[in-house]
């Protein structure tokens, strides 16, 4: 086995792991290799949001111009399109896009034409909203997590390579045992996130900064491959479960430190659901993330489904899983949103009250 931490990241630790140097985890897992040359990563999500079967049309449209132009000079070497429907109802159709380069993002996100199309007035008047919420996590920032080595997704796809099996996982305190900035920093939060442009609500433009040690993850699931018995546990039993929990932290999450939540489907590139997953979640700090994990009765009801899936199928699985996860600072976080309601995003909770 292998530390989830590549070498040219590590520095004396200073803060203890959570498990003894001999641990060995239950099951495998792997994470995602970069270059020592990458620096910086950029993981960027770009919504369409609306609102009813009448705008679900020019909502895909929209989309689309999004994902078409990826494919201009400096574009992300991947990217995922999805679709949620938040708390209030609105449809929310996102294309994830990842760079391996921050400077290369930059670039294209200073392309004339994108940068004339988002600016343009017409976004604010078309009865859709748009939002880009971009996290640049520099290399010790963010740690991935692979049950297969095989198929990567999100940054894992862009970064190269992938580990040996992993020691740091299959334990509570495991994703902060990952992080190679958590070797000697408490990451605890400092800072507030503020409306730094517009007010939250429709017919606006908003810009919102993030603070110091923002947490965010995605953590997805892929029963494309499952059969049998293994298909059933897992869309009768586990799915429903995780769904449960997906919603808590998208109605009721704010008291409990998750600013958003968005549990999303991938779509292929004709709008067509694929039998992929993930939830996508932006917290305070990474010890709130930590707190649900491990003692709020929606996740430990999500982990004891888990492990009766995989004790009923001793551990051999045809399930794939993954996340990242990110802990940000201030610097590596953009937020903006177009004509989107008050609740959208990292502007949940910041709004005035009507």
């Amino acid at each position: 086995m292998e530390s989830a931490i590549p070498e040219h990241l590590r520095c004396p630790r200073t803060r203890e792991r959570r498990v003894a140097d001999d641990h060995t985890p239950p099951y495998p897992g792997w994470s995602a290799r970069a270059p020592a040359a990458t620096t910086q990563v950029v993981m960027g999500y770009f919504g369409v949001q609306s609102r009813g079967p009448a705008m679900q049309g020019r909502a895909c449209a929209a989309l689309l111009k999004i994902a078409r132009d990826f494919a201009l000079p400096d574009g992300p070497g991947h990217h995922d399109l999805a679709h949620c429907v938040d708390a209030d109802g609105y449809d929310n159709m996102i294309a994830i896009a990842y760079w391996h380069d921050a400077a290369a993002f930059a670039r294209w996100c200073a392309t004339p034409a994108i940068e004339a199309w988002w600016n343009a007035d017409e976004r604010l008047h078309e009865g859709l909203g748009y939002f880009r919420e971009i996290a640049s996590p520099r290399a010790a920032h963010f740690e991935t997590l692979f049950s297969t080595p095989d198929r990567l997704e999100g940054i894992g796809v862009v970064m190269g390579g992938v580990s040996g099996e992993l020691q740091e996982h299959g334990y509570w305190g495991s994703m902060r045992d990952r992080l190679p900035l958590a070797q000697a920093d408490a990451l605890a939060p400092s800072g507030t996130r503020a409306v730094i442009a517009g007010t939250p609500a429709p017919g606006q433009r908003v810009r919102i900064a993030g603070h110091t040690h923002l947490a965010m993850i995605r953590s997805g699931q892929e029963w494309t491959e499952t059969t049998g018995q293994e298909r059933q546990l897992y869309l009768e039993d586990m799915a429903p479960v995780l769904r449960e929990g997906m919603d808590f932290l998208r109605d009721q999450g704010l008291p409990i430190g998750c600013y958003s939540n968005r549990f999303m489907h991938h779509l292929d590139a004709h709008g067509a659901p694929l039998q992929k997953s993930f939830g996508l979640s932006y917290w305070r700090s990474l010890a709130d993330m930590e707190r649900w994990a491990e003692s709020h009765p929606t996740h430990v009801a999500i982990f004891g489904s888990f492990m009766r899936y995989v004790q009923a199928l001793n551990f051999e699985l045809r399930l794939r899983l993954y996340h990242e996860v990110s802990v940000l600072k201030a610097d590596e976080q953009s937020y903006e949103y177009i004509n989107c309601h008050a609740r959208s995003g990292l502007m949940n909770g910041l709004a005035p009250a009507a």
